[in-house]
């Protein structure tokens, strides 16, 4: 029977020169899978994901980020920019585990990232759901500051005179 949904070819060519700029060819995975790599960098660990993130690759590897994930402190930082492909499993995979962080009160932030995942995050209006969080900004201090003439203090605000 013919299939009316063929697989699309994979981005990835024979030869293609490597992103670090040596001109050393891509090392080639087999079509539709996708490899991580970790780095520990303080409370939080680097997750480098290349290749293509699919719904064939996309289980295997939802198990390793969540084990990854599990053992850090405060979340991940994900580098997407070596993915070749990422349809919605691909999507999926990412939102489960931002799910799986938030559950444990960590965050997982996109730090590195392509026109692929830039477009797909685009389209979805999913940008935020991956953004480094904002630092906080402190409420305002009153001080009281006892004068050694007077017996009573008067209040400051720090930035008025």
């Amino acid at each position: 029977m013919h299939d009316p949904y063929p697989q699309a070819p994979s981005l990835r060519r024979p030869g293609r020169p490597g992103r670090g700029g040596g001109g050393d060819p891509v090392r080639q995975w087999p079509q539709g899978r996708a490899s991580a790599s970790y780095t520990t960098c303080g409370d939080r660990i680097r997750v480098a994901v290349r290749g293509e993130l699919d719904l064939r690759s996309g289980d295997r590897l939802l198990d390793d980020l969540r084990a990854a994930l599990a053992g850090s402190t405060r979340g991940l930082d994900l580098d997407l920019g070596g993915l070749d492909f990422c349809d919605c499993s691909g999507l999926n995979v990412l939102l489960d585990l931002r799910r799986a962080a938030l559950e444990q009160g960590k965050t997982v932030v996109i730090r590195t990232s392509n026109p692929v995942i830039d477009r797909l995050l685009t389209l979805l209006g999913a940008q935020a759901l991956f953004a480094a969080p904002r630092p906080e900004r402190a409420e305002p201090v009153t001080v009281r500051l006892r004068s050694p003439s007077a017996g009573s203090g008067r209040a400051l605000t720090p930035g008025r005179t």
